[in-house]
């Protein structure tokens, strides 16, 4: 109780709890963050889709339905299936004629993709730094290697289960 009112009237002392508070929780969803990150920045390009010659790594394939979905589904090649490349019906159909992979995207949009590609990689590295401090100058370095295992096993568990 005597810690809460010294909070209250040093304004330090709050900014050092809430910046505590944001460490703990940016550690905790930072391996989320960067997966997010990562398995966007893939399908900004369509590398989750098998279209053409290109078939779609079961890796990719598996994290851009995680991404999407938050299930893990893979599609098997089909031969007379090459160009289908969506992992189950229904997942991201368009309509006839709203993109086509061998058309190539406009101008405005590739630069849209490659800007949303630096955010993406800005957002990973960004975060990845921040995981860092957090374990390099946080003095509760069980608590934030704790909290760091947690954001990564959670999700694991769950998707699995």
């Amino acid at each position: 109780m005597a810690k809460a009112a010294k909070t209250r009237k040093n304004p330090a002392l709050r900014l050092a709890l809430v910046r505590q508070i944001h460490v703990y929780i940016g550690v905790l969803i930072a391996p989320s963050v960067i997966f997010f990150a990562v398995s966007g920045a893939l399908q900004l390009f369509s590398l989750h889709e098998s279209h053409g010659d290109y078939q779609a790594p079961a890796l990719i394939q598996a994290m851009a339905s995680v991404h999407k979905d938050q299930v893990i589904r893979i599609k098997a090649p089909d031969a007379g299936d090459a160009g289908a490349g969506h992992l189950h019906p229904g997942a991201g159909e368009q309509a006839d004629g709203d993109h086509h992979h061998d058309d190539g995207p406009k101008a405005s949009t590739l630069a849209l993709k490659v800007f949303f590609l630096a955010v993406a990689a800005g957002l990973a590295v960004s975060t990845l730094l921040g995981l860092w401090m957090a374990l390099l100058y946080n003095r509760r370095k069980a608590v934030v290697w704790g909290l760091l295992v947690v954001g990564v096993v959670a999700p694991v568990v769950v998707l699995l289960a």
